[in-house]
């Protein structure tokens, strides 16, 4: 079994790029260092670092290590803090992934009148697709997701927060398709589009669309949508994306038309079944939960 304090120098050596460099951050001699990684990469059976002159870089089994490394070192310490809100039930850690949406909003208003009682809680976020977010949760890296759409698997246990998100096109406010006050499935075959990588890679149901997908002139995919905003400002396609994601009323060219008819997502708060959470996660759901129900 690998020593956790092992994980912590193979960390440190990755993200320095150096042996020296991460010996001095971890106050250890430079020599001890290197037998340590030696003796790990003997232990495992394969070279996980190649010693150049200048930099170490990580082999293909380095890098897989450095990401299991992390994921596991993330999880002891959720784990600690877990147990350090057993005994500080003011406190706590809660850790939520989410998508880009605007229900957002809602979380964090629950959030912070609820540590406005509790000063010593903090909200960890990690941002991401459904597709990361419920790898996280898997591995029990994340207490709940904030999740949009009929993602419903049997693993999880579910909160419907009554709220939805609405689908439409991000464009340029000076373009001709910015006179609509909506846009058309039709219209979403005369333009260029910008989607996420989530639908397009075939996740999500396609029928949403209510029109052939793979007919669509795709141009340009993301997985958040700020970078892509650019990508519709310089003209070079529209959005597909949800509402209220992009500021459209300032100096940024920019303006969002609904789907016609309506295309929605409704939100939802995902946890693993039967995972216990902390206490301060229960507290959070329970309190979003109070909300839900008025």
């Amino acid at each position: 079994m690998i020593e956790t304090r092992l994980l912590h120098y193979f960390l440190a050596i990755a993200r320095e790029q150096s042996i020296t460099r991460a010996a001095e951050t971890l106050h250890v001699t430079q020599p001890t260092l290197s037998k340590q990684m030696m003796d790990l990469e003997r232990q495992l059976g394969t070279q996980l670092l190649v010693r150049g002159k200048k930099k170490v870089t990580l082999t293909d089994e380095g890098t897989y290590l450095r990401n299991r490394a992390q994921e596991m070192i993330d999880l002891m310490e959720q784990t600690e803090a877990a147990f350090r809100d057993e005994e500080e039930t003011l406190g706590g850690e809660v850790y939520l992934g989410c998508g880009e949406t605007r229900v957002m909003t809602f979380v964090v208003d629950v959030f912070a009148r609820l540590r406005e009682e509790h000063p010593g809680m903090r909200l960890h976020l990690y941002s991401g697709d459904a597709d990361t977010v419920m790898e996280r949760l898997d591995k029990g890296l994340l207490d709940f997701g904030l999740l949009l759409g009929p993602l419903h698997q049997e693993k999880y246990d579910y909160l419907d927060l009554g709220m939805h998100d609405t689908y439409g096109l991000l464009m340029p406010r000076d373009c001709p398709l910015a006179e609509q006050e909506a846009v058309t499935l039709d219209d979403l075959q005369r333009v260029p589009l910008i989607v996420s990588r989530q639908p397009y890679s075939g996740h999500q149901r396609l029928d949403w669309f209510g029109v052939d997908f793979e007919a669509l002139d795709v141009v340009a995919t993301y997985n958040l949508l700020t970078n892509a905003t650019f990508l519709v400002e310089r003209g070079l396609g529209y959005a597909f994306c949800i509402d209220g994601l992009a500021a459209t009323d300032g100096a940024r060219n920019l303006a969002f038309r609904p789907l016609e008819p309506a295309l929605t997502l409704d939100a939802c708060i995902a946890a693993k079944r039967y995972r216990e959470l902390s206490p301060a996660a229960k507290l959070l759901l329970e309190r979003l939960r109070q909300e839900v129900r008025g």
